[in-house]
Formats: C-alpha cells, sequence, structure tokens
C-alpha cells in the first residue's frame, strides 16, 4: 500500500468515527431534534473549503511571483477540494433549511455569498479546462484565485454584516453543551485531515498530468545542412 493509500484510508477511518460520534455521542438538540446533527459536518465541510481556498491564494501568490510549478499544482489541487467542500457545505445547509425554515432555498445573506463562491472556484477550474496549458493560463487563473478569496471574509462575516436567518457562531458564543462542542471539534480535525489527504493526492494526479504532457509534447528537431560546395 502506498503512502497516499494509507493516508487515505486513515481518513475515511476517522470519518467513520466522527459519523459514529455524531449519531451516538453527541445528544441530540431540544430544539431542532434529530436534523441538528447536520450542523457537525455542515460547519466543518464550510472551513475545510476556506482552508483549500486559502491554498488556492497563496499558491496563487507564489506562481504571480517566481512562476512555481509547485504552486500552481497545488492551487489547482485546492480549487477542485474546495469545490467539492463548498458543494458539501451548500447541499447539507439545504437539507438542514428544509426543515427548519420550510425551504431548501432562501437568498439568505450567507448561503447567496456560499454560492458565489462556489461559482467563482467553478470559473477558475473552467478556465484550466478551457485554457491553452501554459503560463497564460496558470496566471489567468492565479488572479482569479486571489481576487476569489475575498468571498471567503464576507461568506463568514455575513451573518454580522446583514440580517440572515443563519445564527451566529455558535462556538464562540459558548452555545453548545460540552459534549456537542467535543463532536463538533473531533469532526472538524478529521474534516481537514480528510480535505489535506485529498489535496495531496489530487496534487499527485496534477503532476503526474503535467508530467504526462510534457512528454507528450512533439520535440523539434533542427537539423543543419552542410552547405553545397560551389563549383
Amino acid at each position: 500500500m502506498s503512502r497516499h493509500e494509507t493516508w487515505a484510508v486513515a481518513a475515511v477511518a476517522l470519518m467513520l468515527i466522527a459519523g459514529a460520534a455524531i449519531f451516538l455521542y453527541a445528544p441530540t438538540d431540544y430544539l431542532q431534534g434529530p436534523v441538528q446533527r447536520i450542523f457537525y459536518l455542515h460547519v466543518s465541510s464550510a472551513i475545510a473549503a476556506y482552508g483549500c481556498f486559502a491554498v488556492v491564494l497563496v499558491g496563487g501568490i507564489i506562481y504571480l511571483r517566481n512562476e512555481s510549478l509547485v504552486a500552481d499544482r497545488f492551487a489547482r489541487a485546492g480549487a477542485l477540494v474546495g469545490l467539492v467542500f463548498t458543494t458539501v457545505t451548500l447541499v447539507m445547509g439545504m437539507m438542514w433549511a428544509k426543515p427548519i425554515w420550510g425551504s431548501y432555498w432562501t437568498w439568505d445573506p450567507r448561503l447567496t455569498s456560499t454560492l458565489v463562491l462556489w461559482i467563482i472556484y467553478a470559473g477558475y477550474l473552467l478556465v484550466r479546462r478551457l485554457a491553452d496549458p501554459g503560463r497564460q493560463a496558470a496566471r489567468i487563473a492565479a488572479v482569479v484565485g486571489i481576487f476569489g478569496f475575498i468571498d471567503v471574509p464576507v461568506v463568514h462575516f455575513s451573518v454580522t454584516w446583514w440580517r440572515s436567518q443563519h445564527p451566529g457562531s455558535i462556538v464562540e458564543n459558548d452555545a453548545l453543551p460540552p459534549e456537542m462542542l467535543a463532536t463538533f471539534l473531533f469532526t472538524l480535525a478529521c474534516t481537514l485531515v480528510l480535505a489535506a489527504v485529498m489535496v495531496a493526492i489530487r496534487y499527485r494526479i496534477e503532476t503526474l498530468t503535467d508530467e504526462r504532457m510534457h512528454v507528450a509534447e512533439p520535440v523539434k528537431v533542427i537539423t543543419t545542412r552542410e552547405p553545397e560546395p560551389v563549383p
């Protein structure tokens, strides 16, 4: 078993343990009932997405400075994994919203800004997909990734900047019982490990893809021809 496979198995095992803690250890919320258990993975996925997009931000800045291929590959990997976790965040948020708010979707500031975040990084990946591979595509994508990160604090602080149906940070406000807080922190740690492993695996895939494309590029052979003697 390779190192990446070992880490992947470990990450999946941790997520299974986190799932057991969510359903077997954490108490049922008095007001919302069992549906509140979505909270643990919903919020953890959002934070993991923030971390992935931070990788895109740093990778884009480094690439623009010295055109590091390593930084560019990490940016590509972070964007894809971040988009996956943003999708999980949106889907689980909609599942939670239906029984609590009576609708899968409301144009709540946090929901809307999270959707905008998803669109930005989907656009980032679309640029990488459609543009010809090379320096120009990498630079354009780096700019998109850097400016796209501006929406991350907008998502996070949207509940305090605008009127929102979302509650404020219940962790910072010490609103969780000890069992719920412990379950959330453990789930968050497991989700971050999973995100890191996914980025590492995706980085390896991006590296192999770049190497394959480099090998596939036609090699131009320049030959010199001896001048013919003048009679």
